[in-house]
């Protein structure tokens, strides 16, 4: 089941959010991240403008998807929203990822957003065919911008009309 978060999930969407850290490449993160680091974040995501969806299974979080904005504060650009999605590692390959992403594609007019993108590393081989599958196209390319201990990484953005 998809549903919104609440603030009793960021303790789980943390966990799996540092497993994409741990992971390397799904995140360009390094460092793993704490709960109280991510209160804001979670606070900044007001759920009828920029939400964050869980994906429930029996009342554990398998995979969370959020909607954020794009250069905030800048009133021409609020129908623009980047997506990340990230899914528990023993929880993958099995369709969560993309039910997130979908349920955030249909929900996004409603939330006065016309254009979704990601930005994903070039190493993400996952997420790129997941942005494919559910429609997204290759937009721009920032080459080397991500460094992973010596080796550089570039960021693909992948967007939508929706």
């Amino acid at each position: 089941m998809i549903r919104l978060a609440t603030l009793d999930d960021l303790r789980e969407i943390v966990s799996i959010y540092n497993e994409a850290v741990e992971r390397r490449f799904a995140t360009a993160d390094l460092h793993a991240v704490t709960i109280e680091q991510r209160i804001s974040w979670f606070h900044d995501h007001d759920p009828s403008l920029f939400p964050i969806y869980i994906f429930d299974s029996d009342g554990s979080v398998r995979g969370w998807c959020s909607l954020s904005p794009y250069r905030p504060g800048r009133a021409a650009l609020i129908g623009t929203a980047e997506i990340s999605y990230y899914v528990r590692d023993d929880s993958q390959r099995q369709g969560i990822g993309s039910a997130l992403v979908q349920h955030a594609i249909e929900e996004a007019p409603r939330l006065g957003k016309r254009i979704l993108f990601g930005i994903l590393l070039e190493r993400n081989e996952a997420s790129i065919r997941l942005m494919d599958k559910c429609g997204f196209e290759l937009w721009g390319r920032l080459p080397d911008v991500a460094a992973f201990e010596g080796e550089l990484v570039s960021h693909l953005y992948y967007g939508r009309k929706v």
